[in-house]
């Protein structure tokens, strides 16, 4: 089975300043995968890459097959790539509900001619609350993003996501700056989204990687260190001088 996204010989660098070189990456469908490495290793780059944010200096990116290095951000989208971001971009004033509901009504083309809330489109507002079981979000469909803590914040960003119907997500840190009891909420959600997804997840909480991760791909400096199982990962001694520290067990 081909790999539903791809880099070949991905290349990076802004003037003498290489922050990706020759990255090799396939992402399986259905795929449970982790992108780690120290502060300044390149991952978030390297996801830009992937998504079209930031134009590659050689090398391509493969999306179900099809070269799409020269697409749009925008375009991404459509053919499936979807992410969320270090830090959020939601409408913090809006509800829950709403911002979910706008992403969707976007996909399906109707968002030009709702006139009143996005979610009173029927058909939107039917997929949007089904989106809101699936991650627990369920009693907070009307209220204001705001006035939720940081880590149903993230959800929330996640399941706008998921409204794209993306056959790739991109997670870039869900966990960061979230508190332990509240990582432990969006990883019981990301065990319950559809298994057909590929997830590439970006994070520096350990726990959470290693407990989410089936294959775990090591980033240093711009280039791929290793990559395997989470126990390989963990056994191998350049990760450990190079990023995980003392040995630990999974």
């Amino acid at each position: 089975m081909s790999p539903v996204l791809q880099t070949r010989g991905l290349c990076k660098s802004f003037g003498a300043l290489r922050v990706a070189a020759n990255i090799d990456f396939a992402l399986e469908r259905g795929a449970r995968h982790a992108l780690i490495g120290p502060n300044g290793a390149g991952k978030t780059t390297f996801v830009n890459l992937l998504t079209g944010r930031l134009p590659p200096s050689a090398g391509q990116v493969l999306l179900g097959g099809e070269d799409i290095t020269r697409l749009s951000q925008a375009a991404r989208v459509k053919r499936g790539l979807g992410r969320t971001f270090q830090i959020n971009t939601l409408f913090a004033g809006m509800s829950v509900l709403d911002n979910i509901a706008l992403g969707i009504a976007e996909r399906r083309g109707v968002a030009g001619r709702l006139w009143r809330a996005a979610n009173a489109h029927e058909a939107v507002r039917s997929e949007a609350l089904e989106l809101l079981a699936m991650l627990g979000l369920n009693d907070d469909a009307g209220r204001r993003v705001a006035d939720l803590p940081y880590g149903k914040q993230r959800l929330v960003e996640i399941a706008i996501a998921l409204g794209l119907r993306p056959k790739v997500l991109l997670l870039d840190e869900p966990a960061a700056g979230v508190p332990s009891l509240e990582s432990e909420r969006i990883l019981d959600a990301l065990g319950r989204l559809p298994a057909d997804i590929a997830i590439l997840i970006i994070e520096h909480d350990m726990d959470l990687v290693f407990r989410f991760a089936r294959r775990i791909t090591v980033l240093v400096q711009g280039e791929v260190l290793c990559e395997g199982a989470p126990e390989e990962i963990v056994a191998d001694r350049r990760v450990q001088q190079a990023f995980l520290g003392e040995r630990r067990n999974v």
